[in-house]
């Protein structure tokens, strides 16, 4: 049966599950693209810098283990349209960082609570809320793919709709640059911070459940249904018995996946939050200098996102479980990033060389994140993919914690010695080599293809 006949109605969810991941990743980048402007400005040490970041990866990660439960319990729609209500308010609140640290630090002084620079507060106050928030986008957006895609189809949506974080990386630095220096930060925390209410309409409009979508068609209802497992329940959402964390922790494939998210998320989040303060601290470039060299860059990522998303088909199609393929694509995609090792040591040659060697390897992230993420709507049933998903985002969040700080004190370090391009030496290798790290410990826990069947 051809596309045309069966209907197309699934990919018109999968392009709003793009367009709200495009919006995560322009809210939470637009404080590492003002970094240079803001450090001059408030006189920040990577340090306090490295503080105000994990604050939101810390708070990402703690909320990621509730985020996926809430989603389950709420069901999709709701649940998506509730993070990103927190989260965009959460971006738009980092304009009034300074008098919120104001106001807190004299709320802390009665309680005679140590001072720290108002800036650092309040903006670490801003971040807490933009990571509770966020943490509702990849369990909703995974669960939504597991509503709306057989499994043969859900890695190659997961890579598109994942690839909305490269067009937001891409977007981020094409806008937020020229707004701080145009109309000054502030403005820029309240109009990328703006955006998501936009797509809010959208997705109430056009998302319900595949059994109440007027807009589906019963062959397509048929085909995402076609694969489905026989031990997985019809029912979805509140309807659901819910399935304890504990005895979800006790299976091997949620510690994979876990210890997968906590090796990996650290890397693209170090990136994220830190290329920004690279180029000034190695190059010299601020503001509107970055912009083209990030474009690139995270350009090159969408094709990881995508093409990634694709490979595990050529091994399905060659007769392998979906979750055999998709290790089988990871371990190629695993090796790619250790390009990144000769990022330092030829980086005299011009900023370019450690950009397009940083490129690959965050296009190899991405092609990563497509096929970890569908891992678990592999291995689990419909109704506990939020919370496995919760679960390994709250553990890659904490890696993501662990990285943010051991790089700003390992900055901060070599910046007083005057080497601190030996601090970005350090942090590259770890980077290269995290992948590889994380596919050999997950393969040792799940060697072969052993869906859940007993939830």
């Amino acid at each position: 049966m051809s596309e045309s006949t069966i209907g197309r109605y699934r990919w018109t969810i999968c392009a709003l599950l793009f367009f709200a991941t495009t919006v995560n990743y322009l809210d939470r980048q637009v404080l590492s693209l003002l970094q240079p402007m803001l450090e001059d400005k408030f006189s920040w040490s990577n340090t306090q810098y490295a503080n105000i970041v994990s604050v939101f990866q810390f708070t990402y990660a703690l909320s990621m283990l509730f985020a996926g439960r809430i989603i389950d319990k709420l069901g999709t729609k709701k649940g998506y349209a509730w993070a990103i209500i927190i989260w965009s308010v959460g971006a738009i609140i980092h304009a009034l960082a300074i008098p919120m640290g104001e106001g807190l630090m004299s709320l802390l002084g009665w309680f005679g609570i140590a001072a720290m620079p108002v800036s650092v507060l309040g903006f670490m106050v801003s971040r807490a809320v933009l990571g509770f928030g966020e943490s509702g986008n990849f369990p909703a957006a995974i669960k939504a793919t597991a509503e709306y895609f057989p499994k043969k189809e859900r890695s190659f949506a997961t890579g598109i709709f994942n690839s909305g974080a490269n067009v937001g990386a891409v977007l981020a630095p094409l806008t937020v640059p020229w707004i701080g220096e145009h109309w000054g930060w502030e403005a820029a925390f309240l109009i990328i911070g703006g955006i998501g209410f936009l797509w809010l309409f959208f997705w109430l409009f056009l998302y319900d459940k595949p059994e109440e979508q007027k807009r589906l068609s019963a062959d397509e209802f048929a085909y995402i249904n076609s694969d489905k497992d026989k031990s997985e329940p019809d029912t979805q959402g509140v309807h659901q018995e819910k399935v304890s964390w504990i005895k979800l922790l006790g299976y091997r494939q949620t510690w994979a996946f876990a210890f997968g998210k906590f090796m990996t998320d650290g890397v693209w989040w170090f990136f994220l939050f830190w290329l920004p303060a690279y180029l000034k601290a190695q190059y010299g470039m601020t503001g509107t200098e970055v912009m083209l060299p990030l474009v690139i860059l995270y350009s090159m990522t969408m094709i990881g996102s995508i093409g990634g998303g694709y490979f595990p088909i050529y091994f399905i199609k060659k007769g392998y479980k979906p979750y055999d393929g998709r290790m089988k694509a990871m371990l190629l995609i695993a090796i790619i990033p250790l390009v990144v090792l000769a990022a330092q040591p030829l980086g005299g040659i011009s900023f370019w060389v450690p950009v397009l060697f940083i490129g690959i390897g965050t296009a190899a992230h991405q092609a990563w994140s497509a096929n970890i993420f569908t891992t678990v709507s592999d291995m689990f049933p419909k109704k506990a993919i939020a919370s496995v998903v919760g679960i390994g985002g709250m553990a890659g969040g904490i890696g993501g914690v662990i990285v943010t700080k051991i790089g700003g004190a390992l900055f901060d370090h070599y910046k007083k010695l005057g080497h601190i391009e030996t601090g970005y030496t350090i942090m590259f290798t770890f980077c290269a080599c995290a992948y590889l790290i994380a596919w050999i410990v997950m393969k040792s826990l799940v060697p072969t293809y052993k869906p859940i069947t007993d939830l």
